[in-house]
């Protein structure tokens, strides 16, 4: 059995992780239901990452169970696992010598999918690109906006129906991420794939996720839609957390 609740899309139970003798994540269990969107928030250290990582299995847990669409990640080979879910580090990613067209088709060539330059064509138009215009370019012919776009493009070109994304827009100026996070939010309206959200910012967290999981030394403070987040706090640490970036009831 594994444990997932029907129409859950990942399941993490009493997952802990240390870094020598830094406990990263303590005992950290989270539902995210198919199509939801779940920011996780909280300082640098906090255990976001950490946890992202777990769900690929770029770090494995100390203890617990992850589980996705209802199969124990420990079940299944790691790089078979990572192919199936779209990740999005915060500097992308993209292979530098590489053009656009095949970074985008990596994965989907990799699966032995036989329509991977057609999957890569319509995953770049999903993120507002013109793939014969812009499939030809180099990396460094890219602004660092068009980059996590393409990075973005690449972890839905096959098929994928889990995102973890990971700062994506950490490193962009002002406009440039209030641009991506808008075309986030319209990807996501269209194809509704799980996601999970990586972010230091409370704000953009509210505007993307459906719910907030709130992050502290490793522990889950809270989680919660963003109304009830701002109504009812469940702990100090997240009043401050709501206070510091000025988000009121």
């Amino acid at each position: 059995m594994t444990g997932a609740e029907p129409g859950t899309a990942l399941q993490i139970n009493g997952v802990s992780k240390r870094h020598g003798e830094v406990e990263a994540l303590v005992d950290v269990s989270l539902t995210v239901a198919a199509g939801e969107c779940v920011a996780l928030v909280g300082e640098s250290g906090s255990g976001k990452t950490t946890l992202l990582r777990c769900i690929n299995r770029l770090l494995d847990p100390d203890s617990g169970t992850i589980t996705v669409d209802g199969r124990d990640t420990r079940s299944v080979d790691p790089v078979a696992l990572r192919r199936s879910i779209g990740y999005v580090p915060q500097d992308g990613g993209i292979l530098p010598h590489w053009t656009v067209a095949r970074n985008v088709a990596l994965v989907p060539v990799l699966r032995g999918m036989s329509d991977s330059a057609a999957r890569a064509a319509r995953a770049l138009e999903a993120v507002g690109f013109d793939p014969g215009s812009i499939g030809s370019r180099w990396p460094h012919e890219l602004s660092g906006g068009q980059r996590q776009r393409v990075a973005m493009a690449r972890a839905l070109a096959a098929g994928q129906r889990l995102l973890l994304l990971d700062e994506p827009f950490g490193a962009l100026d002002a406009i440039t991420r209030s641009e991506l996070q808008r075309q986030l939010k319209r990807i996501r309206e269209g194809t509704r794939p799980t996601t999970v959200l990586v972010t230091h910012d409370l704000r953009e967290a509210l505007f993307l996720a459906d719910r907030v999981a709130v992050l502290r030394e490793g522990r889950l403070e809270q989680v919660a839609d963003g109304a009830s987040l701002r109504r009812a706090p469940a702990t100090e640490y997240v009043a401050r957390l709501l206070a510091h970036a000025d988000i009121v009831q």
